[in-house]
């Protein structure tokens, strides 16, 4: 986890306030989920084995010990998760080398964020190594705080990640907003105690009480995420 800003400066102050909104990264603010599913059939047809389509809704937003083990257990590959990680890890390195492309509305939501003051945390499933490789195209300095899969105990779905960030920018959970695009994702978010905006990126995710239903980030900006916390 790494944060450019002292957790002191967000204490909580008894107010209902929106106080900071947390982002998921492969999906919701870079249009990277396609890299990883492309990553992983190429390192499967490497193994021998042809990955089915209707596995990629199983696997997007996931942590990658889940994702990787599932599809170990689908094809039989003989590759152990270690192994596996790395490799996956390198195909999808070499594909945001080539570029990542933003999301539509990230850019515009994240300056806005940053005009507004409004602490902003990156929350992914994937790896440290990954998301600073990411950061180089979506600006470090945007984010008071990022939390990587492999800095917590226990990553998406549970509500850890979310619960981390909170507590780094000396936030209530109940009081921050999360966008996320994977049903994963938004039960981690939802977990914590937060309120959530889905962008559904390749599987669909369904209206509940607290959450909130989105086409796109260009439907979303920081009046809006205030409405969620205060209802009005």
């Amino acid at each position: 986890m790494t944060s450019t800003v002292p957790a002191s400066l967000f204490r909580t102050n008894g107010s209902s306030a929106l106080q900071a909104v947390f982002l998921d990264m492969d999906g919701t603010l870079v249009d990277t989920e396609g890299f990883w599913w492309d990553a992983e059939v190429e390192v499967f047809a490497d193994l021998g084995h042809r990955l089915d389509e209707a596995w990629r809704d199983v696997v997007v937003g996931g942590p990658m010990t889940r994702s990787a083990g599932y599809l170990i257990e689908s094809t039989g590959a003989d590759i152990t998760l270690e192994e596996l990680t790395v490799l996956l890890n390198e195909k999808f390195e070499q594909r945001i080398d080539r570029g990542v492309p933003l999301m539509p509305g990230a850019e515009r939501l994240l300056a806005e964020l940053a005009r507004h003051s409004i602490p902003t945390a990156l929350v992914s499933a994937s790896h440290r190594r990954i998301i600073d490789r990411v950061l180089a195209s979506l600006g470090r300095d945007r984010f008071a705080l990022t939390v990587a899969g492999d800095e917590v105990v226990r990553t998406k779905p549970h509500p850890e990640p979310y619960l981390t960030a909170a507590r780094g920018v000396g936030a209530d959970p109940a009081l921050c907003a999360v966008i996320e695009d994977t049903a994963t994702g938004v039960a981690a978010a939802e977990a914590a105690g937060c309120r959530v905006v889905a962008v559904p990126s390749v599987a669909p995710i369904a209206p509940s009480p607290g959450r909130v239903v989105v086409r796109s980030l260009e439907e979303v900006d920081v009046p809006f995420l205030r409405t969620l916390i205060t209802g009005i």
